[in-house]
C-alpha cells in the first residue's frame, strides 16, 4: 500500500514468468506471448454507426454527439484476460492514448513529452501540450506509489475525450518518470482512475466526477462488462451513464459502499465446494478493482484455497520447519485453551506485548524482506490458524499436522501466484463469495487463467496472496477474474455497487 492508496495494475503475463521460467544468464526473463488481435475495423464501424444515429447540429453549424440513449460506451481490448484497456483522447485535437480504466485509483495520467529518462515513455505515446489549443498549465509536481511501481510528474489541465464525451478542463498528470517494468511492457500508455476523490493525489477530480459536474451523463453510474471469451472480437465494454442490458442476466444485487476511496463493501464468507472456510464468518471487507487481474486475499486463506484446487507454489522451508518442530506444541496449547494470539509468543517465535503480537496481523511469508525470527513468527501465526481450523472439525493430531504441512507446500510464490494442472480443471471445486446474503459462484473455468507460451498452455490460479494490514485490512480484492463472471455497476450517485451474472 502506498502512502495514500493502493493499486494493483497486475501484469500477470510478467509475474507468472518469474514462477514458471528460469531467469536467463543476464537475469532477464524472456517469454513470447501470443495475443488475439482485436477487430479494429468492426469497432470503428460500430462507433461511427452510433454517432450517425446520435448527432445534433448546433446553430453555428458544428456537430455534437449525444451518445447512445444518454450513455457513453467505451470498447475495451482484452490482453490475455489480464489487462483490459481502452482508448481516450487528451487535448484539442485529441491525442490518443490507451489506458487502464482502474477502479482502484482515482488519478488520470499519461506519459509526457517531457519524460526523457524513463524507458516506458519511449515505448508509449506521449502527450505534447504545445499541440493542444485547450491546454492549461498547472505545474504542481506529484508522485504516486502503486502496487506495481511508481510514477512521478506534474499536473496539467486539458480536454479529455472518453468515448463520445468531451470532459473539459480535466486535471491530469503528465508523467516524467515511470519506475516499473510493468509500465515498460504494459499494453497501455497510462491509467484512468475511477476510484473516489478521497484517494486522488493532488485533489484532482476523477473523470467520472467531472462528467457529473459538467452534466455529461444522464445517470451517476458507470458499468463494466469484461469479456472472458478469448475468441471474441471485443474485449469488453465500459459504459458511463448507464448499463448495456445485453451483457448481463437477471437483476443486479446491490451492496452499499462502506468506505469511500476504493469501491469498498462488506462481504460475507468464502466458500470452497459449498463449505465455509470460516475466515469471513463474521464478515470481511472487500474492494472491486478493475485494475487487478486476479482475486487477492490474505495469505492464510489463499493457501487453503490453493490446497483445495491443487495449486502449487514455492515450498516455504520455514513454514514446514515450524510445523515439524512446533506443530505438536501449538496443538497442545490450543487444546489447553491458550488464546491463539499468545501461542506463538509462548513457544518463543513471536514477541508479545501483552495485548497483541508485534506483527499485528498474519502477514504474507512471501512478502517478508527480513528472514529469520520475523519469518518464523509469521509462519507460526499461520500454522495456528490452520491447526485451530482443523481442531474445530475434530480431526486427529496426525491429520491436523499433515494438513498444516500440506498448506505450507501450497504457499504462493514470491509474487503471490500459483499454478495448476490444466488437465485437472474439471475436477476442481466451485468457489463462491457471499455478498448481500447471496452466493456468487466461480467455476474452475472462471477462476483459472490460461496463458499460452511457445505453443503450450499454462494455467494460473485466480487467487493470489496479498496481505493488507489493519486498520484497512484484512481485505479481499475482487479483480478481473470476478468482474469477468459478474457484470458490475458502480453507482457513485447512491454510493453502491451492483453485481449480475455476465451474459
Amino acid at each position: 500500500m502506498g502512502p495514500r492508496h493502493l493499486l494493483w495494475v497486475t501484469c500477470l503475463w510478467t509475474l507468472s514468468c518469474a514462477l514458471l521460467l528460469g531467469a536467463s544468464s543476464d537475469g532477464v526473463l524472456r517469454i513470447n506471448l501470443s495475443k488475439k488481435r482485436l477487430d479494429k475495423e468492426a469497432l470503428t464501424a460500430a462507433k461511427l454507426a452510433r454517432q450517425q444515429r446520435n448527432v445534433l447540429r448546433s446553430g453555428d453549424g458544428s456537430y455534437r454527439y449525444l451518445g447512445v440513449s444518454d450513455d457513453d460506451i467505451v470498447p475495451l481490448d482484452n490482453y490475455l484476460d489480464t489487462q483490459y484497456y481502452g482508448e481516450i483522447g487528451v487535448g484539442t485535437p485529441p491525442q490518443n492514448f490507451t489506458v487502464i480504466f482502474d477502479t482502484g485509483s482515482s488519478n488520470l495520467w499519461v506519459p509526457s513529452s517531457k519524460c526523457y529518462f524513463s524507458i516506458a515513455c519511449y515505448l508509449h505515446h506521449k502527450y505534447k501540450s504545445t499541440k493542444s489549443s485547450t491546454y492549461k498549465k498547472n505545474g504542481e509536481t506529484c508522485t504516486i506509489s502503486y502496487g506495481s511501481g511508481s510514477i512521478a510528474g506534474f499536473f496539467s489541465e486539458d480536454s479529455v475525450l472518453v468515448g463520445d464525451l468531451v470532459v473539459k478542463n480535466q486535471k491530469f498528470i503528465e508523467t516524467t518518470r515511470e519506475a516499473s517494468p510493468s509500465f515498460i511492457i504494459g499494453k497501455f500508455d497510462g491509467i484512468l482512475g475511477l476510484g473516489f476523490p478521497e484517494i486522488s493525489v493532488g485533489s484532482a477530480p476523477p473523470v467520472w466526477q467531472s462528467m457529473q459536474e459538467q452534466k455529461l451523463i444522464a445517470k451517476d453510474i458507470f458499468s463494466f462488462w469484461l469479456n472472458r471469451d478469448p475468441d471474441a472480437p471485443t474485449g469488453g465494454e465500459l459504459v458511463f451513464g448507464g448499463v448495456d442490458q445485453k451483457h448481463y442476466k437477471g437483476k443486479h444485487t446491490y451492496v452499499p459502499v462502506t468506505r469511500k476511496g476504493y469501491w469498498q463493501f462488506d462481504m460475507g464468507d468464502l466458500l470452497i465446494g459449498g463449505q465455509s472456510t470460516g475466515f469471513c464468518a463474521g464478515g470481511c471487507a472487500a474492494i472491486v478493482d478493475s485494475g487487478t487481474s486476479l482475486l487477492a486475499g490474505p495469505t492464510t486463506i489463499v493457501a487453503q484455497v490453493n490446497h483445495a484446487i491443487g495449486a502449487e507454489g514455492i515450498i516455504s522451508m520455514e513454514c514446514k520447519e515450524v510445523v515439524r518442530e512446533y506443530g505438536e506444541m501449538i496443538l497442545e496449547l490450543l487444546v489447553a485453551q491458550t488464546r491463539p494470539q499468545k501461542v506463538c509468543s509462548q513457544i518463543g517465535l513471536c514477541v508479545f506485548d501483552g495485548t497483541k503480537s508485534v506483527s499485528n496481523q498474519i502477514e504474507s511469508v512471501v512478502e517478508k524482506e527480513n528472514r529469520g525470527s520475523d519469518l518464523l513468527c509469521t509462519a507460526c501465526e499461520m500454522a495456528v490458524v490452520w491447526i485451530q481450523n482443523q481442531l474445530r472439525q475434530n480431526q486427529t493430531k496426525e491429520l491436523i499436522l499433515q494438513y498444516a504441512n500440506q498448506l505450507c507446500e501450497r504457499l504462493p510464490s514470491p509474487n503471490g501466484e500459483s499454478t495448476v494442472d490444466c488437465h485437472q480443471i474439471s475436477k476442481m471445486p466451485n468457489l463462491a463469495f457471499t455478498i448481500a446474503n447471496k452466493t456468487f459462484t466461480l467455476t474452475p473455468e472462471q477462476y483459472i487463467v490460461k496463458l499460452e507460451q511457445s505453443g503450450q498452455t499454462i494455467c494460473i490460479s485466480g487467487f493470489m496472496a496479498f496481505d493488507i494490514p489493519p486498520p484497512r485490512g484484512p481485505l479481499w480484492i475482487l479483480g478481473d477474474v470476478f468482474m469477468g463472471a459478474y457484470h458490475t455497476v458502480f453507482d457513485f450517485g447512491d454510493s453502491k455497487i451492483g453485481f449480475a451474472k455476465s451474459a
